[in-house]
């Protein structure tokens, strides 16, 4: 009977006390949200750790060094950026669930990845989401066609591959090269593709075609069948870590035959790791921190650079995660809005706009149109500018 009376009374006690507990939650979530639309998220997908680790540091480095400025200029449109890491670790299996994560977090848009195979997952994920995805680094084929939201701003191999291979052929004279490609890599594959029709419009023959793997550290058997055939040079399609081995092995067999190859194979770690074998070995890029007439903001970024970093050289992969932050802020300062819905056709009108890399134009297809082409040379430990190849 006891219990019939206070039973009600209990109920009513719990009730009370849940929607009290919800009234606390709902401020807290309020108090949440308020703190976070204070901010314009701007996500950085890369890997900080693994096989491609150059590329991802570097490239966040630059985002930061944008954030940092447009910050210490008073924001963008009233608010304050910040970055939200996305670091999948150089593994593509891992990619997915990082980009499917920053979506998640309310970003303005996601710069990165800086290779062409994690690109392309994470661009199907973005345009699926309507978020922007600019990538500082992918060069290679098949990456803006995935939808309307996807961009970037680096030089691409299409336009790279045919003037720097019009460069072996006029002015080094080579006439034959081995060509090499990393096998189920995306980004070496589809350059692959593009010096194939390049060299053929050169005169360049194909004299000997190699497959390696990426990962692998064992091309004993590669360069053994290199060592049958007369050329001029390795046409070298793959990333840093390989390139350097590949080398150190090919100098090893007694070959003395130099390496040429795209910005894959831009990174410190070609000469730390490839030594005296990589020495004369050409890599093209769209950025050179000594390039002779440096001035204004290239200049500014240069010394920004160093000052953050004690006297170390920024690359193309950092000075293209600046230019990509700050093409995204000009969009979204054009528009007064960080919703990519909004921002996104600001964007897509990008014309003429100065860059630390150069001038960019997008295109109808948000391809950026940038010249010229930087092709650089290892020379005792470091990269130094071979040549600068206008874009015809």
């Amino acid at each position: 009977m006891k219990l019939r009376k206070t039973l009600p009374v209990l109920i009513l006690t719990v009730l009370m006390a849940v929607a009290l507990l919800a009234a606390g939650c709902g401020g807290g979530s309020t108090q949440g949200d308020k703190a976070a639309a204070e901010t314009i998220k701007i996500g950085f997908l890369g890997g900080k750790t693994g096989g491609h680790a150059h590329y991802g540091i570097e490239t966040l480095k630059g985002m930061q060094m944008a954030v940092d400025k447009i910050n210490e200029s008073g924001g963008l449109i009233g608010k304050k950026l910040e970055i939200i890491e996305g670091d999948h670790g150089s593994n593509s299996s891992e990619a997915a669930a990082v980009t499917q994560k920053l979506t998640t977090q309310k970003v303005a848009a996601i710069i990165g990845d800086p290779t062409t195979g994690i690109t392309k997952i994470a661009a199907e994920i973005c345009q699926g989401n309507k978020v922007v995805l600019m990538s500082a680094g992918a060069v290679g084929t098949g990456v803006v066609e995935i939808g309307d939201y996807i961009y970037r701003d680096t030089l691409l191999d299409a336009v790279a591959a045919p003037a720097v291979t019009r460069y072996l052929s006029e002015d080094l004279k080579w006439k034959k090269v081995a060509l090499v490609t990393t096998t189920g890599l995306a980004y070496s594959e589809s350059l692959t593709s593009l010096f194939k029709d390049a060299l053929a419009k050169n005169n360049i023959e194909i004299v000997i075609e190699s497959s390696i793997m990426e990962k692998d550290t064992n091309f004993s058997a590669q360069v053994t069948s290199l060592k049958k055939k007369q050329f001029d040079g390795v046409v070298f399609t793959g990333y840093y870590t390989e390139g350097a081995l590949f080398m150190k092995e090919m100098r090893k067999q007694g070959l003395q035959q130099v390496l040429v190859g795209g910005d894959g194979l831009l990174g410190k770690e070609l000469y730390e790791l490839g030594e005296a074998a990589v020495e004369g070995s050409m890599v093209y890029t769209g950025f050179a921190v000594d390039q002779a007439n440096a001035t204004g903001i290239t200049k500014d970024f240069i010394d920004a650079y160093k000052g953050k970093n004690n006297g170390a050289l920024p690359d193309m992969f950092s000075a293209q995660g600046y230019d990509a932050v700050m093409m995204v802020a000009d969009a979204i300062k054009a528009a007064n809005s960080a919703d990519p819905t909004v921002y996104r056709e600001k964007l897509s009108q990008t014309k003429d706009w100065k860059g630390v890399t150069g001038t960019i134009t997008l295109d109808a297809n948000r391809e950026p149109i940038k010249s010229p082409v930087y092709l650089l040379e290892v020379k005792e430990k470091q990269f130094a500018v071979k040549t600068v190849i206008p874009i015809k």
